[in-house]
């Protein structure tokens, strides 16, 4: 059984007591202006989605505030250094290239691997190996492969982008150069992957079933998808959208 972290509207409803419906994607999509309605009828929206973004997936947040991003990290520590290497039978040496490699991911989210240049850095024999490696973290909810096609899970191919698997942890992990843009998408892909299958289109930045999401701030225009189906604008920093601009925090309401 996979258990994943907190979504947004869970958060509101551990964190504030307060529970709102979740939504298939078709119905969030047709009707996303009544539901952000009757959702910032209830709370100022924006702060607690702040808040969400730097530390509300994980529900032990709430056990020690101050220390949450030190316990983070300790965690993930435990993970690189005994469950990947009991459940893969990898050496000590294979379990510091893995953490290399993470560095390297988490500097410059979301990351465009070049493969070739990765292993070169990291002394890696083959390309084979990085892919194994790659496979072993996105299994450990740790980071999120982005690919423009998906045919099962193939483990051994390239993907196009890499994100980390959920804002928590670009600070957990002291990436701290990231920029809206990077929190942005790193929460659209988190709570859209879960239950969708997600690829890295031609045109915008992710595709979702037969829906195309161009992800940006307030004052995203829509040049780059303006003649493509079925089109959204996902917007940060806003209340209440308008035709095809929906907001990003309303997709943390999805089933």
């Amino acid at each position: 059984m996979k258990l994943i972290g907190l979504s947004f509207r869970e958060f509101l409803a551990f964190d504030q007591n307060l529970k709102f419906d979740s939504f298939y994607l078709e119905s969030l999509l047709e009707n996303h202006i009544e539901i952000s309605r009757h959702i910032t009828e209830k709370l100022k929206i924006i702060p607690h989605f702040s808040t969400y973004l730097q530390n509300g997936y994980y529900p032990f947040y709430k056990e020690n505030k101050s220390q949450f991003f030190g316990i983070l990290k300790d965690v993930i520590n435990v993970i690189l250094e005994t469950d990947i290497p009991a459940v893969a039978d990898i050496p000590f040496e294979t379990m510091l290239n893995i953490k290399k490699l993470l560095g390297a991911i988490g500097s410059s989210v979301p990351y465009t691997p070049n493969l070739s240049d990765i292993r070169s850095r990291l002394y890696i024999s083959d390309q084979r190996t990085l892919l194994k490696y790659l496979n072993y973290l996105e299994k450990a909810e740790i980071i999120k492969t982005l690919s423009k096609n998906v045919s099962g899970k193939n483990i051994l191919k390239k993907p196009d982008k890499i994100y980390l698997n959920n804002t928590n942890l670009l600070k957990a992990l002291n990436f701290e150069k990231h920029d809206n843009g990077t929190i942005r998408e790193t929460f659209f892909y988190n709570q859209l992957s879960n239950n969708h299958r997600v690829t890295y289109p031609s045109t915008g930045d992710f595709k979702v079933n037969d829906y195309v999401f161009e992800v940006g701030g307030k004052n995203k225009k829509q040049k780059q998808i303006e003649n493509i189906d079925n089109a959204f604008l996902v917007l940060d920093n806003i209340e209440i959208g308008f035709a095809n601009k929906v907001l990003l925090w309303l997709f943390g309401f999805l089933y």
